[in-house]
């Protein structure tokens, strides 16, 4: 039995209706972040899942969500959906351009039933463009956008940073900014609109800072040669005696001040706008801190201003005295993970309910929504 979903009891959003038909990555954690908000969305799987090689119980993206399995290769598959696009505020889908139009599922589709839909399309290359029908994945979208060749050392190839800043960050996120913005548009004017949202897009978008520099002459277009990419040596991580790591981000000159000072080096205050010290600083600052295991200099600068923070796992950031205070990983359906994020005085978020096992909400879906063809035998009803 899974943990069944309350819609409409917290968040924000509460009242909007998201239709997301299933995928894998971006859209999904997308879908995730508006249920978390409040949202009552629905997902539609497939017949035998996406396939991502986890147990459903524990894919976390599929919180806060009601789960349908529809067909949408059988003949009355697409009219199953188009039934439930009629009744929500938002669609997400995640598919190569051209394949929901080919399935019966595509915006004309959809508009011809809900003009006020508002249609996301989750893509890594975007709805256009000679790539746009090639298959992708993360590590590729945020590699031609510069953004994946600003990281790591010169003499080493550059790291991967997990799926979070071209999936998430540069995908889901700006997929939900931008269905909330065309929301407010279609409630405001009646009219809905495609949301065409590209990770190559998002991923650029964040390094606008970064352009701005470069255009100054502020940023040199090569890895660890720049104040924010581990070329300044205070700012970056350093190994200590116990084979752990410290994060070190004293940038501004108060903070640097401080950093030295409990650090030992204050006679180095003169290298932090002399880059030709920076080689010989970052020495004596590694130096520094293989002398003492990473817990004993956590000791040391907590209750300072030197912008220093120990490196975590992700088994120990839950434990962490601030993180715990805050609330910020919380423990549901037996899984600790992280708290619905941002926060809301008047209208605060919370986990509802448990990853959606596909199917479990057959019933109380086509109740709620008024969808009568959804009556198939549910895998599971958790309501």
């Amino acid at each position: 039995m899974t943990t069944a979903v309350k819609p409409g009891q917290d968040g924000p959003l509460t009242g909007v209706r998201v239709v997301e038909l299933a995928g894998i990555g971006p859209g999904p954690f997308a879908a995730m972040l508006l249920g978390d908000l409040g949202a009552d969305v629905v997902r539609v799987d497939r017949p035998g899942g996406p396939g991502i090689g986890i147990d459903p119980a524990r894919d976390l993206t599929n919180r806060n969500k009601r789960s349908v399995v529809v067909d949408l290769k059988a003949a009355d598959g697409p009219a199953r959906v188009l039934d439930l696009a009629e009744r929500a505020d938002i669609l997400i889908e995640g598919y190569r351009p051209g394949v929901a139009e080919r399935l019966g599922v595509g915006p004309e589709h959809c508009h011809a039933r809900n003009p006020r839909l508002v249609y996301g399309r989750m893509t890594g290359w975007g709805q256009d463009g000679p790539l746009a029908p090639r298959a992708g994945h993360d590590v590729a979208y945020i590699a031609v956008t510069g953004a994946l060749g600003m990281i790591g050392r010169p003499d080493e190839p550059p790291p991967v940073p997990a799926n979070l800043l071209g999936d998430y960050a540069g995908g889901s996120l700006y997929l939900v900014v931008g269905v909330l913005a065309a929301l407010h548009h279609a409630r405001a004017t009646g009219t809905g609109q495609v949301v065409d949202a590209a990770i190559v897009d998002g991923a650029a978008h964040l390094s606008a800072m970064i352009h701005g520099m470069l255009a100054a002459g502020g940023w040199q277009d090569r890895r660890a040669a720049n104040l924010l990419d581990g070329g300044c040596p205070y700012y970056g991580t350093y190994e200590t005696a116990d084979g752990r790591y410290i994060a070190v981000g004293a940038l501004e000159e108060q903070f640097y001040d401080e950093f030295l000072r409990l650090l030992g080096l204050a006679e180095e205050d003169g290298a932090r706008t002399d880059w030709t010290r920076w080689g010989e600083l970052r020495e004596k600052i590694a130096a520094r801190f293989k002398a003492r295991t990473r817990d004993e200099w956590t000791a040391l600068f907590e209750g300072s201003d030197a912008c220093v923070a120990p490196v975590l796992s992700l088994r120990e950031a839950p434990h962490h005295p601030h993180l715990a205070a805050r609330g910020t990983f919380v423990s549901h359906s037996g899984i600790t993970q992280p708290a619905p994020a941002p926060r809301f005085s008047a209208t605060p978020a919370a986990v509802r309910g448990g990853p959606a096992l596909p199917g479990a909400h057959t019933e109380s879906v086509a109740r709620d929504w008024a969808v009568p063809a959804l009556h198939d035998p549910p895998a599971a009803d958790g309501d």
